[in-house]
């Protein structure tokens, strides 16, 4: 085994952070090599530390489909793509059958995902009739699009336990979106007292290592009770489609270096699509979805790429990893 990556794996299992160039020499390694699983086995001797071995679940309910103009080239719902052409918002009754047959089903925390142009007093009153169905000790989490302190406070006093927010690979770029705007979101939810889970997506084959690493580092100063990565699904017909997607060894490797990267004091490490080897690899949370989904081109996704807790359940079981039981503890932790 190479001896300065070793030192440099160490470092990280031994709590320290590691530096850009670091992270960078980690990212550059094959991986189906002795140093890649190492980095993995690093991974989750952390997560061990934290987590006590077990992983999380976590539901999300997609709330509404349509075009929309933030235009994120990665997204089914981008309005170039050109995959839904009408507005439609699901109706309230499904949203909360979805939500509470998640928490029902075992998932530790349940999310609430909208496109970014949904209208946020309609996405609220959504919230508020979900959070009532749900039991008191459920984390509700809102995935929408960005906000600034008086709706963050509203999401709050709606019940919302915290948010999903990224500065994504490419924001400003394959996206409509300015990155300062992303961060202006993240700090309007730490002020309000959300919690933010966050984590580097969506990978792709072009995305440079040097883009990576400044993304790792960005879910890091962020504080969230978890990151991780997401690769990128190509949606058919579609400007980034070209590029395909970067493979489940692949991404195993990077999900194990964002776990050495973002240290303990963060305390989940996701993988998604969920996966044995991503998990084999420092994943502690897996996403089981319901209803709409940006990586999807029907409205309901379990009839298509959504996983259900179930398939979850079997890919823990099958990496050997226990499920906990009860309230997410990452969100808890936090």
């Amino acid at each position: 085994m190479d001896k300065k990556v070793k030192q440099i794996i160490d470092r990280a299992m031994n709590r320290r952070w590691l530096e850009a160039a670091e992270i960078k020499i980690l990212l550059a390694l094959p991986p189906v090599s002795e140093e890649s699983f190492y980095a993995q086995f690093a991974a989750l001797q952390i997560n061990q530390e934290i987590m006590g071995g077990q992983a999380e679940i976590h539901g999300q309910v997609g709330v509404n489909s349509g075009p929309c103009g933030c235009n994120c080239a990665f997204c089914s719902f981008a309005a170039v793509n050109r995959v839904f052409k009408e507005q439609k918002v699901e109706a309230i009754e499904d949203i909360v059958e979805r939500s509470v047959r998640l928490q029902a089903e075992g998932a530790n925390a349940v999310y609430l995902m909208a496109t970014a142009n949904m209208k946020f007093n309609e996405f609220l009153a959504i919230g508020r009739q979900v959070r009532n169905s749900l039991a008191p000790e459920t984390v509700l989490v809102a995935n929408i699009g960005d906000f600034d302190y008086s709706e963050a406070a509203a999401l709050k006093e709606a019940g919302f336990g915290g948010i999903y927010h990224a500065v994504r690979l490419g924001e400003g770029h394959v996206t409509r979106i300015p990155v300062q705007k992303r961060f202006d979101t993240i700090a309007a939810a730490h002020k309000a007292g959300l919690k933010i889970g966050t984590c580097l997506e969506p990978v792709g084959p072009e995305h440079s290592l040097d883009e990576l690493v400044e993304k790792i580092i960005i879910t890091r100063e962020m504080h969230p009770v978890f990151s991780g990565a997401m690769r990128r699904i190509p949606i058919p017909d579609t400007s980034l489609s070209s590029w395909g997607k970067v493979s489940e060894a692949r991404m195993a490797h990077i999900v194990a270096v964002v776990r050495l990267a973002i240290g303990y004091e963060v305390a989940g490490n996701c993988t998604h699509e969920p996966n044995v080897r991503g998990v084999t690899a420092g994943a502690s949370l897996l996403w089981a979805e319901a209803g709409t989904n940006p990586r999807d081109t029907v409205t309901d996704t379990e009839s298509g790429r959504g996983f259900g807790m179930a398939r979850c359940r079997d890919i823990l079981s099958e990496a050997d990893t226990e499920l906990l039981i009860g309230p997410s503890r990452m969100f808890a932790r936090a």
